[in-house]
């Protein structure tokens, strides 16, 4: 018991350092991503809250999160409810970004030189986010991704090094990536919460 306590806090708190670095990351390309950084900052702070409210001990982990949202019926799978901004439903929308921008790194780090990120990154959000998205949204999206640098200048612009070393720091980044995502959708998908209104 004590093990799976351990490895549940551990991976929330993977989670956190991840979600933190994936918006530092995305900050860092300016205006170009602000719509999604601001939103994700603000489903951020909404988890904080929760984090620190009456309830607190029940948001030590994703699992404690879910399991006691659940029960309590504070999550509603079939329509929007007055608890929109529940941490399921949060959690959910991050999970989401960290899935475009797990998918976008992943082909920015295979990636020949010459590639546009900006075709890139418009392939990751078109086989993450978009589905999620208004018909506005998927459009403004789209052409602020055509604002991107080549992949050189891109990662010259992230301060990362040489592509050689862009790459390697991708190789080692991505693996926690996938983690932090792969165990959020275990859980949803245990729980049918993969598709929250």
């Amino acid at each position: 018991m004590a093990s799976t306590t351990r490895y549940t806090t551990t991976t929330f708190a993977l989670g956190h350092i991840v979600t933190f670095l994936a918006l530092r990351f995305m900050n860092s390309l300016g205006s170009v991503f602000s719509f999604i950084s601001k939103d994700a900052v603000g489903k951020i702070q909404i988890m904080e809250n929760y984090r620190i409210g009456e309830s607190s001990q029940q948001y030590l982990t994703l699992q404690s999160m879910v399991k006691y949202e659940m029960e309590n019926k504070l999550v509603d799978l079939v329509q929007r409810s007055e608890n929109w901004d529940s941490g399921c439903r949060t959690i959910l929308r991050l999970h989401r970004v960290l899935r475009w921008l797990q998918l976008f790194l992943e082909k920015l780090q295979i990636a020949s030189e010459d590639s546009k990120t900006s075709v890139l990154c418009t392939e990751a959000y078109n086989d993450s986010l978009a589905c999620h998205h208004t018909w506005i949204v998927r459009k403004a999206a789209t052409v602020a991704f055509y604002a991107l640098p080549t992949r050189v200048a891109f990662f010259e612009a992230m301060n990362m090094g040489t592509t050689e070393e862009a790459v390697a720091k991708l190789g080692v980044a991505l693996p926690f990536l996938s983690k932090v995502f792969d165990i959020t959708e275990e859980l949803y998908k245990q729980h049918n919460l993969l598709d929250l209104p």
